[in-house]
């Protein structure tokens, strides 16, 4: 399969006002994500009313690596490379491609699916054809690689997790804004489980790993899962593992799937 590595059609000038912070904005998605906590919608919806500064800064933060300006010269489409099973097929026992592989299969899970939740947004721009838009949609793209990566599943807690260590690795206030409200809708439980702590956990392990954007994921797909993760620094979540699994699956279950 031949990969069009070129943007969006879509040509547009984005402005600064486009990373105004809105806090307003995202406190009301938030709410509505609390009441349906499957409209994964909302979740994009505080990623555009939050993202501030991010975007910009984590573009050029890429341009500023060797392996980073390469791809970024590239401008791949890493959705469409996540969308071709021909080419996940590839990836033996034991590679984060495989791993990926199994990951989203029983789940029901594709990059284009996520794509489309993230079109839902009134005034996005992911699918302009900017760099800081592609950067965007590069980090919308590894959402589920990072899930592989760090051993967080899909449930609502490995969500909440997730979203913490991501905001580690991209400063974006909407990641940190969804990791604290999930840590709080666990509080409210009171079974004794140490959900914040999981959540703290996973804050901590995201400024302990190098930096994941920067990453060449194509070739990352056929290394040894355990391998990469020792070269990357990523810890083991280990609160989060302690936590049986039947009380994992409970507030804000629906944030990113």
């Amino acid at each position: 399969m031949a990969f069009d590595s070129a943007p969006a059609e879509r040509p547009v000038a984005i402005s600064r006002d486009v990373y105004r912070l809105q806090p307003l904005r995202a406190m009301r998605a938030l709410k509505r994500l609390i009441a349906d906590k499957e409209d994964t919608s909302q979740v994009f919806e505080i990623m555009r009313a939050l993202s501030g500064g991010s975007i910009p800064k984590g573009y050029k933060r890429l341009l500023s690596t060797v392996e980073g300006g390469r791809i970024a010269y590239e401008r791949e489409e890493f959705c469409e490379r996540l969308s071709d099973t021909a080419w996940l097929e590839t990836f033996g026992p034991g590679t984060v491609g495989e791993a990926y592989r199994k990951f989203i299969a029983p789940r029901g899970l594709t990059a284009e699916g996520l794509a489309e939740e993230s079109r839902k947004t009134a005034d996005s721009d992911i699918d302009a054809a900017h760099p800081f838009a592609w950067y965007g949609r590069r980090m919308r793209d590894v959402h589920d690689v990072w899930h592989v990566l760090t051993g967080y599943g899909t449930d609502g807690l490995g969500e909440a997790c997730v979203v913490a260590f991501s905001y580690q690795q991209t400063k974006s206030m909407g990641f940190a804004l969804i990791a604290w409200a999930g840590a709080t809708q666990y509080e409210k439980i009171g079974n004794g489980q140490p959900y914040r702590k999981a959540v703290q956990e996973a804050w901590r392990n995201g400024k302990k790993t190098a930096w994941l954007p920067e990453l060449d994921y194509p070739a990352l797909f056929a290394e040894n899962l355990e391998a990469a993760r020792a070269r990357l620094g990523i810890p083991r979540p280990e609160v989060y593992l302690s936590i049986p699994e039947q009380y994992r699956d409970r507030p804000l279950t629906g944030a990113t799937h």
